[in-house]
């Protein structure tokens, strides 16, 4: 009978900060080899769970612990977190919180210097994994100096380089473009099949995990494990909606149409799923479904003309984009990691100024505002809520913005309250923003931003790091905010759900210049646009292709009905 490489046995964890402990009576087995996929609602102790893996817990965090966990057979109270670090290679979700050398070359090496790998043999190693994960371009730059999804590329790079049994990912597609996700996912795969490891993966977006072959989901709800079984076992039952995660968008379409999944095998695969018997059903469904309507031109909120911005003088951050944003539209921006949407946001929020073309913002020269001036039009939620977390507590956070535009303190409490109580935050208005998940200070980001009423959002991000429960949530409160107040909002995200059901266009960037600016259904439907943006089809798309259906047509109707189940038709 084999060994457990990692053993939970009634296990338990409560950070010193806390009344009530995170983690609760854990039994959990994980053997050689096995490829684990860690599930559950933001605040559920997924990320407790691994630092407690890793060695974080307790020995760099402080807290209670009670019951055991070995790591290859040794208690981990009784080891170090060097020891532990030999054994366990991390890629964090907060990708900042890992470097540790000024340049991306220095900070892949880093294990093999501590090895004392020959300089040769080391510069071998890090040319081939920058290249397996597409950083072959940046060795020379420094990782602070990098978008999100470069940097999370780096810090997956440098843990390859790691030679550990197990790999622990926390949240490893969260900053990656779509197109990268599927690379990363079959890097990790890859890197389970061919090199033996051990691999843990923390991850909200289940159907892009789903990608590759997993052995076991275990599913968390409150610090306490509720399911440990096969994917196929997860996807047919009813434990994802009961828990506020998303199910992959494919079996959603099918239960809209009437079909009973938990009686379909392979659910954890498209490909493999026997649909033919099923076609009839599913296109008559389709044919009493709506499209969505296409919403009027309005007044035009911000306009950019041949805008060009270079950070170094030599190469073009963005290359002379043209482009508007009308009063009360949903626009996702997307494209590759590095194809310059933050710069974009940057730009509109007067961080940055063009260095060449207009900005023009409700119809006057952007120029002549201060970064104040344009704070209070243009409102701009970073994709590290880290970067902008200021206060120790959650409402003191969120009054910052409004007591520096000097709101009244009548209107400063009721404004807090209502963004608070709508992002799931007013339970934990007094907690320290220390004790709070990655997910949970992203909503405090957005409240943040939120409580100052601004006409442009630009949200880079926003559903990273959340549980699909709190994602529609926020998004579900963003779009009532779009349809009373006609507020414009600016959605930088490389979640491709998101970009469907919530926006009316997309525009995509691609190396600093324009691809595409169009209805969504146009952009997903044009393969060109695609692979030049790193992108992927959704698996609506592969849906209606699987039976034999047109797939604009399909995503629209399909939008109708999801929309219509959230009552918003």
């Amino acid at each position: 009978m084999r060994e457990p490489l990692i053993q939970f046995s009634d296990f338990s964890f409560r950070y010193a900060s806390q009344k009530y402990p995170t983690l609760k009576h854990i039994n959990l087995s994980i053997y050689p080899g096995e490829k684990i996929l860690i599930l559950g609602p933001s605040g559920s102790g997924k990320s407790t769970l691994a630092n407690c893996i890793n060695g974080l817990i307790p020995f760099s965090i402080d807290g209670q612990l009670e019951g055991s966990i070995k790591i290859a057979g040794g208690e981990t109270r009784s080891s170090s977190i060097f020891h532990l670090s030999q054994q366990v290679g991390t890629v964090l979700q907060d990708s900042d919180a890992q470097f540790i050398s000024p340049r991306v070359d220095e900070d892949i090496a880093f294990a093999l210097e501590n090895e004392m790998m020959p300089y040769a043999t080391m510069e071998q190693e890090v040319t081939k994994v920058a290249g397996i994960v597409g950083m072959s371009d940046f060795l020379d730059r420094q990782p602070f100096d990098l978008s999100g999804g470069q940097k999370q590329r780096v810090s997956l790079a440098g843990v390859l380089n790691d030679q550990v049994q197990i790999l622990l990912f926390d949240e490893p597609l969260a900053s990656l473009d779509p197109k990268t996700g599927v690379l990363a996912m079959a890097l990790i795969h890859r890197m389970n099949q061919e090199e033996h490891k051990t691999v843990i993966i923390i991850e909200h977006r289940l159907e892009d995990v789903l990608s590759v072959d997993i052995d076991r989901v275990i599913l968390l709800k409150q610090g306490e494990i509720i399911a440990d079984v096969s994917p196929d076992e997860l996807l047919g039952s009813g434990l994802l909606k009961e828990n506020g995660i998303r199910e992959p968008l494919y079996l959603t379409a099918l239960k809209f149409a009437g079909i009973d999944v938990s009686k379909q095998k392979h659910l954890s695969s498209l490909k493999q799923m026997d649909l033919k018997d099923k076609q009839a059903g599913i296109k008559a469904w389709l044919k009493n479904m709506p499209k969505r309507q296409k919403r009027n031109e309005h007044q035009e909120i911000v306009s950019l003309e041949d805008v060009s911005y270079s950070y170094d003088q030599r190469e073009f951050a963005l290359d002379k984009v043209s482009l508007s944003l009308q009063k009360g539209e949903k626009v996702c921006l997307i494209g590759k990691n590095g194809a310059g949407k933050s710069t974009l946001a940057k730009i509109l929020t007067g961080i940055v100024r063009p260095l060449r073309g207009k900005y023009l913002l409700l119809g006057e020269d952007g120029g002549q505002f201060t970064i104040k001036q344009i704070g209070q039009k243009v409102g701009y939620v970073m994709q590290n809520p880290n970067q902008m977390l200021i206060k120790d507590k959650v409402k003191a956070e969120v009054a910052l913005g409004l007591e520096f535009n000097n709101i009244p303190s009548e209107e400063l409490e009721q404004r807090c309250e209502e963004v608070l109580t709508l992002c799931g935050l007013w339970p934990m208005r007094n907690w320290p923003l220390g004790s709070l998940s990655y997910g949970q200070r992203k909503r405090v980001t957005i409240a943040s931003i939120l409580a100052l009423k601004p006409s442009l959002i630009i949200l880079d991000e926003p559903t990273a790091g959340q549980d699909y429960r709190s994602y529609t949530e926020i998004m579900t409160f963003l779009e009532k905010l779009n349809q009373q107040l006609d507020v414009t909002i600016l959605f930088i995200t490389h979640d491709m759900h998101l970009a469907i059901e919530y926006t009316d266009r997309a525009i995509v960037l691609a190396d600093g210049k324009l691809l595409a600016d169009a209805p969504v259904y146009e952009v997903l439907a044009n393969n060109e646009v695609i692979e030049k943006a790193n992108l992927k089809q959704t698996s609506l798309y592969h849906l209606a292709q699987k039976l034999k259906l047109d797939p604009q047509d399909f995503i629209e109707r399909f939008i109708g009905a999801e929309r219509e189940e959230r009552g918003h038709v």
